[in-house]
């Protein structure tokens, strides 16, 4: 008697569908989710997330001080893989990694075609992840208006080297842009968190000439002087604002830079300028701002006072990129702690809190 037996098909893995994911559900309230997996729509892509960070911002989503809705997921500096493409795009192809900026502009807009990438749309309008659309504290990703937000990544450039490309290094970098640091400028910069830590690298590729960081935290002081500071002062056991008015010889600063978002920051670094000076505010203000008149000159000092909201779109992820790989910038050394998604919690309250000289935190989903 003779038995035939005839082998069983393979069985396909089934495409998941779901994915985990940090929700915001209100004030002091997030947790890791199940949620469905995103779909591409024409001219979007999905990536699959393999390295993020926790930023001040969320921070200021979290305390209920930014106000977002409930129910979405939040987060917004991604790399990652192409996962799905949309009908629509060019150029791009499954499986190649990507930097994604935190502000993702249209590029056809009447702000963009201006050259106002980060308003796309209106006021803070190019800021959608964790905003206005689902973030990036996810496996999964949508991507708006891909063709002029997804940024390839150099195959000798590692997830760590370009991860605070998207916001922290675009943002900190930008202070010394919009702030016109010319070769040779004296600029003093407040406050030296992720954001400062990068406006101080930032003036520092500009070509200031003498830099002057302000910052009480041992750790950040001492990453301020590996990022470009010449003289770092603790506001704590100095008055500031006196020492770098003496160090100017009473003129002030041509620039300075504020990366804390509070009043008695921006008011130093107002009393810091001299006269014709420009004035960078970085910082995400909540509640009543004012400017106090005397070091403003009532208004007659021909100060400036510019603000920024991080620049994004691919041009600016790759030439950011460019830098890192040429060995101008290097900001490997911000990433001090490491979470997977499930840890998030305790990520975000060793970053809240500054616990275990934190400056950044990397999260792997």
């Amino acid at each position: 008697m003779y038995m035939t037996f005839q082998a069983a098909t393979p069985k396909k893995q089934p495409v998941p569908d779901t994915m985990r994911a940090l929700v915001f559900r209100g004030p002091n309230q997030i947790a890791v989710e199940q949620v469905s997996i995103p779909r591409p729509g024409p001219g979007e892509a999905v990536i699959r997330v393999t390295l993020t960070t926790i930023c001040g911002t969320d921070l200021h989503i979290l305390k209920g001080e930014y106000p977002v809705k409930p129910g979405l997921v939040i987060g917004h500096e991604p790399v990652g893989v192409i996962h799905e493409l949309g009908v629509g795009l060019s150029g791009y192809a499954v499986g190649d990694r990507v930097l994604v900026g935190a502000i993702t502009p249209c590029g056809q807009c009447s702000y963009c075609l201006s050259g106002d990438w980060s308003q796309c749309g209106g006021p803070i309008g190019g800021w959608k992840f964790g905003n206005t659309i689902n973030g990036a504290q996810a496996e999964y990703l949508l991507v708006p208006n891909a063709q002029a937000n997804l940024a390839k990544i150099p195959d000798e450039l590692s997830d760590e080297q370009v991860v605070l490309l998207a916001d922290i290094a675009s943002t900190g970098i930008s202070a010394a842009e919009s702030g016109d640091v010319k070769l040779g400028d004296t600029v003093a910069v407040f406050a030296q968190g992720p954001i400062g830590l990068c406006a101080t690298a930032g003036a520092k590729l500009r070509g200031a000439g003498f830099i002057i960081a302000v910052e009480s935290d041992p750790i950040r002081a001492a990453m301020a002087k590996r990022m470009g500071a010449d003289m770092v002062l603790d506001h704590t056991e100095t008055d500031a604002v006196e020492e770098i008015r003496s160090l100017t010889g009473g003129k002030g600063v041509d620039v300075a830079i504020e990366a804390l978002g509070t009043q008695a920051t921006f008011e130093s670094a107002l009393r810091v300028l001299r006269a014709g000076g420009t004035l960078s505010s970085l910082g995400v203000y909540s509640g009543k701002l004012s400017v106090p008149l005397e070091p403003f000159a009532a208004g007659l000092g021909d100060h400036k006072i510019v603000t920024t909201l991080c620049p994004g779109g691919k041009e600016r992820m790759r030439r950011l990129m460019e830098l890192v790989r040429h060995g101008r910038l290097d900001l490997r050394p911000l990433l001090t702690h490491t979470f997977s998604l499930d840890q998030i919690g305790e990520a975000y309250e060793l970053f809240g809190q500054r616990k275990d000289g934190v400056i950044k935190v990397a999260i792997r989903p």
